[in-house]
C-alpha cells in the first residue's frame, strides 16, 4: 500500500489558486493550507481519465467520484464526503493553523481509469476570495460603489484575521 503524497501548497489568502495532478486508482493527494480561523474555504475540481487510443485525458465516465476529506490542525475530520466526477466543496475552519485536505478516488476497479490516470483539476479559494460578489450585488441589491465597499472591508477584515493568526503563531 502506498502511503499519500504529501504536497505543500503555500496558498495564502492573495486569492484562488488553480492546479492539476495525476493519480493512480488508489492514490490520495494531500495538500496543506495554512487558514486563519473563522475562514471560509472552497474547494472546486474535475476530474478527466486518460484515453489510451487517443493519448489524451477526457471527461470522467459518470459514476467516477472523488472522495474529499478535511482535517484541522488537531487532526480532527472538518469534512469527509463522497462527490461526483466534479464538484465543489466547502468548510469554514474553526481552528488556526494547517489544514490537510486529502482527495482520493472512489475507484476500485482499474478498467475505470483506461490507463490508470486520473487528471484532477483543483481550485481552492480561501477567504474574502471565496464570496461570490457579483451574487451578494444581486441578492443585497447594492450599487457598484456599495459592492466594492463591502469587498474592502471583507479584504480588512480577513487581512485582520491573517495578522491575529501570525501574531499567535510567532508567540506561541
Amino acid at each position: 500500500m502506498r502511503r499519500p503524497a504529501l504536497l505543500l501548497l503555500a496558498l495564502c489568502a492573495a486569492g484562488a489558486r488553480g492546479l492539476y495532478f495525476h493519480i493512480g486508482e488508489t492514490e490520495k493527494r494531500c495538500f496543506i493550507e495554512e487558514i486563519p480561523d473563522e475562514t471560509m474555504v472552497i474547494g472546486n475540481y474535475r476530474t478527466q481519465m486518460w484515453d489510451k487510443q487517443k493519448e489524451v485525458f477526457l471527461p470522467s465516465t459518470p459514476g467516477l467520484g472523488m472522495h474529499v476529506e478535511v482535517k484541522d490542525p488537531e487532526g480532527k475530520v472538518v469534512l469527509s464526503r463522497q462527490y461526483g466526477s466534479e464538484g465543489r466543496f466547502t468548510f469554514t475552519s474553526h481552528t488556526p493553523g494547517d489544514h490537510q485536505i486529502c482527495l482520493h478516488s472512489n475507484s476500485t476497479r482499474m478498467a475505470l481509469f483506461a490507463g490508470g490516470r486520473l487528471r484532477v483539476h483543483l481550485d481552492i479559494q480561501v477567504g474574502e476570495h471565496a464570496n461570490n460578489y457579483p451574487e451578494i450585488a444581486a441578492k443585497d441589491k447594492l450599487t457598484e460603489l456599495q459592492l466594492r465597499a463591502r469587498q474592502l472591508l471583507d479584504q480588512v477584515e480577513q487581512i485582520q484575521k491573517e495578522q491575529d493568526y501570525q501574531r499567535v503563531r510567532a508567540h506561541g
